[in-house]
């Protein structure tokens, strides 16, 4: 009887053990996977305390959809396999107005720690390459920041990102 009571009782802190180990694995800090969609609540607060209008949506995965009366689609990416962080944007015409230009900038400068007017110089780049010669997809690199534009016969989209190695 006695022999039977301390082989449960190995178990138990063999089970016990390892619960702990696996706490303590999930909250090491920085590891987890809370913090990093911390991280994009706070960027996405910051964006609505900074831009007037701008309102923050549902969240669904690593995305938080955006609102905001000058652009039709605006989100949030966070945190993906080869992105920190991407802005995207999507105008309602083809060529979009400089009030939507500036909104983007606005939301790039605050997202990625970098200058409006950088932002804003990389954006108009962008947008005013898509055309007859380049086509309707131009991909662009200024001040270590991707941008990627396209159009098609109704609207047009931007998407800001910045490398996970950057």
């Amino acid at each position: 009887m006695v022999g039977g009571f301390m082989i449960k009782n190995r178990y138990a802190h063999t089970i016990f053990a390892t619960l702990a180990l696996m706490t303590a694995v999930a909250l090491a800090p920085g590891a987890s996977p809370v913090r990093a969609n911390d991280r994009c609540g706070d960027i996405a607060d910051e964006l609505k305390n900074q831009i007037d209008g701008l309102k923050i949506g549902i969240t669904a995965g690593n995305i938080i959809y955006l609102s905001h009366p000058q652009a039709s689609e605006l989100s949030l990416g966070c945190s993906g396999r080869n992105f920190k962080n991407e802005l995207y944007a999507k105008a309602d015409s083809r060529k979009p107005k400089p009030a939507f230009l500036d909104l983007v900038s606005r939301a790039a400068a605050i997202i990625f720690s970098v200058t409006k007017d950088e932002t804003l110089t990389g954006a108009t780049r962008c947008i005013n390459r898509m055309g007859l010669l380049r086509g309707d997809t131009v991909k662009m690199r200024y001040r270590r920041l991707d941008f990627e534009c396209t159009r098609t016969k109704n609207d047009a989209s931007i998407a800001i990102s910045r490398g996970r190695d950057e």
